[in-house]
């Protein structure tokens, strides 16, 4: 089978890993993350590559579901590599979203980042730029000391973000939701500050001290009643899968779905031959979908905005 000849792009992407190499040592790809983000030392890093374009620019797409994820992580770098190996930028990612307001997007809410001949960001009015000069070749900024507050690590990052994109989807349709890890964060906000619910509601049929502790949970109201509508489980590592159990404590309600989140299905479908009496109970979906989903909700919700219908 004739190997699949590599991009402009792609010969960039891999000149900058060997570089990385030189420096130091290892790198290691983040397998939960569909962009290409790496491990390089403490920091988290999504590499960008371009040719050079029109006006001897430069020019990236980055999705807002890319940057959820990205603002979610503990020490993230963009790396946009501009036409060769000594031009590039290694930017704090969070130095480039606060200036997200000021770069245009499209219905998809796919930025378009454009750098120019100088290497800076340009910004929506004349001559406006962000000023990356601190930023061009800095390879010490990948490997300076960090230390966080939270130690998160990528997947339990990604975790919340997957909670969180539940949630909102959850509020938009009108369901009172709740999460049980009210001080992670998703958006710069803890995932107790956009629930609906504080605390989650007891239920006759079932054990509340696991209830209590699924991911989320989408309630509907009935007259002065909360009922169970969907309950969510993301399972981002590999190891035991203990959401399906928790889920289990709402066999009982035949009216509620349970969702499994998850990029493994074959793990899955190996998880529910241990649960074969309920299995039909249980409906799988990859994370990708959630994301998708999400985007889908909040489009659809600023167009009913937008119109007034």
């Amino acid at each position: 089978m004739q190997k699949k000849k590599m991009t402009p792009t792609d010969l960039l992407v891999s000149d900058f890993l060997e570089k990385v190499k030189t420096v130091q040592g290892t790198f290691e790809l983040i397998k939960v993350l569909k962009s290409r983000t790496y491990k390089i030392a403490s920091a988290n890093v999504l590499i960008r590559a371009a040719t050079e374009g029109a006006n001897r620019r430069f020019f990236y797409g980055l999705n807002y579901l890319t940057v959820e994820e990205m603002n979610n992580l503990d020490n993230p770098f963009i790396a946009f590599i501009c036409g060769s190996m000594d031009k590039i930028l290694i930017i704090p990612a969070k130095v480039l979203f606060s200036c997200l307001p000021q770069i245009s997007h499209d219905r998809n809410g796919e930025y378009k980042i454009t750098i120019d001949k100088d290497l800076n960001v340009v910004l929506s009015g004349k001559n406006n730029r962000l000023d990356c000069s601190k930023f061009i070749n800095n390879w010490d900024l990948l490997y300076q000391e960090y230390k966080s507050d939270s130690n998160n690590t990528v997947e339990e990052s990604i975790h919340s973000v997957v909670q969180g994109r539940l949630i909102e989807i959850g509020n938009i349709r009108g369901f009172k939701t709740f999460c049980p890890d009210k001080s992670k964060k998703f958006n710069d906000k803890k995932l107790g500050e956009i629930t609906t619910l504080k605390d989650c509601p007891e239920l006759q049929f079932a054990d509340y001290d696991l209830l209590r502790r699924i991911d989320v949970i989408w309630f509907k109201e009935k007259g002065k009643n909360l009922i169970p509508e969907k309950a969510f489980e993301v399972e981002m590592s590999t190891g035991t899968w203990s959401g399906v159990g928790r889920l289990a404590t709402l066999m009982d309600y035949s009216n509620v779905d349970l969702y499994i989140i998850s990029d493994e299905l074959k793990k899955f479908n190996k998880v529910m031959q241990a649960f074969s009496d309920y299995e039909n109970r249980y409906k799988h979906i990859a994370t990708d979908n959630i994301g998708d989903l999400y985007s889908a909700e909040i489009n659809l919700k600023q167009l009913r905005y937008h119109i007034g219908l």
